[in-house]
């Protein structure tokens, strides 16, 4: 009777030793997946952001843009790798105020689980939109008022310097005051360029609602989008139109502004219904370009509206 109760013993020794072991690897294991300490790199949301990110960190960390060129960033989805992305970033930077509503989710559910993330746009001291379907509602699109994007690059410098370890601070804080350099550079040329436009030819009519910023830096009047909304997906209806190309008529508009990336044809069923001459130029207003197509990096983009813009509204002598 003594040898089987011996043998009941060790066995149960043994097997409470194999489970102290497993549970003594199993605790470092869960802790490292629910800390911080294992989160690398910073993902961006959309192009622009990730622009501006990359100027200010260089090389010193990875960076990870989620929208590809020529993208919709209202409506733009994500892989399911490029959700786990975000779940294990040291940063997440994104644009906020309901710009990215394709996944908006994702930073969400990220936050939520302990990610840093930094919403750019709500630290620009943003405007809301003047009219139309989104009147009243906060406007996430900033970056056409160089001054805001001043803002939002010290604001990311600043949150990078915060969140992400093991970076080389020295090499941020240099890249983000030759940056900004840049920033105050491309300001003052768009106050020179826009300066030659007269005062009462400075109206817009755009695709849909995303010059506010423009417009308040730099003396612009919005008459009007084709798209009654901030966001591409919404839709005019025929009364909407109507109401525009009255507005067109009354103000002597003599260009509608449309995104490059998105289909024109509502643009141009409106100019066709004014009556009148009247131009659909095309801009790069929500997106970058693949390298070598006109607005490869923010500054390209503004450099190219801008001028687009003080052309199509000063005539073909300016």
């Amino acid at each position: 009777m003594w040898a089987p109760r011996s043998d009941g013993r060790a066995g149960t020794i043994r097997h409470a030793v194999l489970l102290l072991l497993a549970a003594a690897l199993f605790v470092p294991l869960v802790s490292a997946c629910g800390s911080g300490a294992e989160r690398s790199g910073i993902v961006v949301t959309t192009n622009i952001l990730g622009d501006l990110t990359r100027a200010v960190v260089g090389d010193a960390v990875p960076v990870t843009v989620l929208m590809e060129a020529g993208a919709d960033p209202h409506s733009f989805g994500i892989s399911a790798r490029r959700a786990a992305d975000i779940e294990r970033a040291a940063l997440v930077v994104h644009n906020g105020l309901g710009l990215e509503e394709g996944v908006a989710r994702h930073v969400e559910a990220a936050a939520a689980a302990g990610v840093p993330t930094l919403a750019v746009a709500e630290r620009v001291d943003p405007i809301a939109y003047a009219s139309d379907e989104s009147a009243g509602q906060p406007d996430p699109h900033f970056w056409t008022d160089p001054r805001r994007v001043r803002t939002a690059v010290e604001a990311i410098s600043s949150e990078v310097l915060a969140q992400v370890d093991d970076i080389d601070a020295d090499a941020v804080r240099a890249n983000t005051q030759r940056y900004l350099g840049e920033i105050d550079e491309l300001d003052r040329w768009m106050t020179e360029r826009f300066a030659a436009v007269s005062p009462e030819r400075r109206q817009l009519v755009t695709d849909h609602h995303v010059f506010g910023y423009l417009a308040q830096r730099f003396g612009f009047r919005v008459i009007g989008a084709v798209i009654p909304s901030g966001t591409t997906l919404a839709s005019p209806s025929a009364a909407d139109l109507d109401h525009l190309a009255t507005a067109i008529r009354t103000a002597g508009v003599s260009a509608i502004f449309a995104d490059s990336s998105q289909p024109d044809r509502l643009s141009r069923v409106l100019a066709e219904h004014t009556g009148l001459q009247v131009r659909v130029i095309a801009l790069h207003t929500e997106s970058l370009t693949a390298p070598g197509a006109g607005a490869a990096t923010y500054l390209e983009m503004a450099r190219a509206n801008t001028e687009a813009i003080a052309r199509g509204l000063s005539g073909p002598s300016t």
